[in-house]
């Protein structure tokens, strides 16, 4: 399974021989950012190859290969301006990530990503095991195995049974932990952003189990959140609307800016609140846009779901 750069300055000597520069002094050299555009290959056995270090995968089995991965902006790389002595004590913790199929946690995956603490090594993911759904999302499974793949990453697929009590479901819970922490899993990461109960639900339920909570996009301003979620060329459809709070009609509409302009005021921008769910098909934590069409809607009780369909299932 790749580790992406810039993330990885973690590893072996031969990993800093084969990718970076060190200078007279014995420290690692700091290279320029990349401009936008100018993604020039170097010679993996020239020192320039290292400027080019957040274009690069490297993988387990020491194959340094370039990789279409999209990237926002240029990052610089983990490690630099310190000693080769300093960058060896570096280990990132490998988190699960509580993926839903919206773009919350998609867009966790892109902030884990961009930091050099974390090295997400799967996406946790309920499913309605009657309708082989994610639970209030009501998106196929096919779907997030495909995110799953688009991501490099692997399914951790949880069943849930219907109907599912609170005991079952934390009973499930905590064999999925037990089999993380004997795996070598330090921690499980939500993309919840205010939701003070929720977030003490998760700390409540990971404490003793061996796990820490992250929450890598809490606490930021949902509207600038969502916007540059949009900027950055996330691409969600919406699944799943509470009609209690938001009218039906948006149900199965692209998360756009046309969109956040549609939007009731007391809405919260991202649904943080519940008021919508969505599919992410595209955007800079998948390797490839995922063909999507929406096809009927079903209501039940106060929600009206949109069924998302894989694009290459629709038979002309």
């Amino acid at each position: 399974m790749p580790i992406w750069w810039p993330w990885v300055l973690r590893g072996t000597e031969e990993v800093y021989r084969m990718c970076v520069t060190i200078d007279g002094s014995g420290k690692l050299a700091e290279p320029p950012l990349l401009a936008e555009g100018s993604e020039k290959w170097g010679n993996p056995c020239s020192s320039s190859f290292c400027w080019v270090l957040q274009l690069i995968s490297y993988t387990q089995d020491g194959d340094c290969r370039a990789t279409n991965r999209p990237r926002s902006s240029p990052v610089r790389a983990h490690g630099f301006g310190m000693t080769a002595k300093e960058t060896d004590g570096l280990r990132m913790k490998r988190l699960l990530l509580s993926w839903s199929s919206g773009k919350d946690s998609a867009w966790s995956l892109h902030v884990l990503r961009q930091r050099g603490e974390y090295e997400v090594v799967g996406l946790l993911t309920t499913f309605n095991e009657l309708a082989d759904r994610v639970a209030m999302h009501a998106v196929r499974r096919v779907l997030v195995e495909r995110q799953a793949t688009s991501s490099g990453l692997p399914l951790w697929s949880v069943p849930l049974p219907w109907p599912c009590s609170n005991e079952q479901y934390e009973s499930l819970m905590a064999q999925i932990c037990a089999k993380a922490v004997a795996e070598g899993i330090e921690g499980v990461a939500f993309g919840d952003l205010f939701l003070e109960d929720v977030r003490a639900y998760r700390e409540k339920q990971l404490k003793g189990t061996g796990l820490e909570p992250i929450f890598p996009v809490w606490g930021l301003p949902t509207r600038e959140l969502a916007r540059e979620m949009i900027a950055s060329g996330v691409r969600a459809k919406l699944t799943c609307i509470d009609t209690t709070k938001l009218d039906r009609r948006f149900a199965g509409r692209e998360f756009d800016e046309a969109l956040l302009s549609d939007l009731p005021s007391q809405v919260d921008p991202c649904g943080e609140r519940g008021e919508f769910h969505s599919f992410v098909y595209a955007g800079p934590m998948l390797n490839a846009e995922l063909p999507v069409v929406v096809g009927e809607q079903i209501v039940r009780d106060q929600f009206v779901f949109a069924d998302v369909i894989p694009g290459d299932a629709i038979v002309s």
